[in-house]
């Protein structure tokens, strides 16, 4: 869902590793990627808040747009923001676990100069 929805691929997959399963995925040359994981027994279901989010910048209009567009292909729900800034450059989307992906028309800036 996660790989169709925002154009990654998965990087890697374990399976019982001390109890859990898990796959990486995101983009190979970036300097991060998004690790799922779930215990084989007695693992804890999932508790996600409306403030649990990941955000993603996406200055360029046509990729923000295109991206908006594949993660609803894929299975998110647009939903509301439950803080107001999201909604003013961006839109807000939810897996069926209930946890948040913000995708911002905008480029981010720590604010340091």
């Amino acid at each position: 869902m996660y790989c169709d929805g925002l154009g990654w691929n998965v990087l890697g997959e374990f399976a019982d590793h001390d109890g859990f399963d898990g796959a990486m995925v995101g983009d190979a040359g970036a300097p991060y990627h998004f690790e799922f994981t779930v215990k084989r027994v007695d693992g804890v279901a999932p508790a996600p808040t409306t403030e649990d989010l990941v955000v993603l910048y996406l200055p360029i209009l046509q990729q923000w747009q295109r991206t908006c567009a594949s993660l609803v292909a894929a299975g998110f729900v647009e939903v509301a923001s439950a803080n107001p800034y999201w909604s003013a450059r961006g839109k807000t989307f939810e897996d069926p676990d209930g946890y948040r992906i913000v995708l911002e028309n905008a480029t981010w800036s720590s604010g340091r100069g």
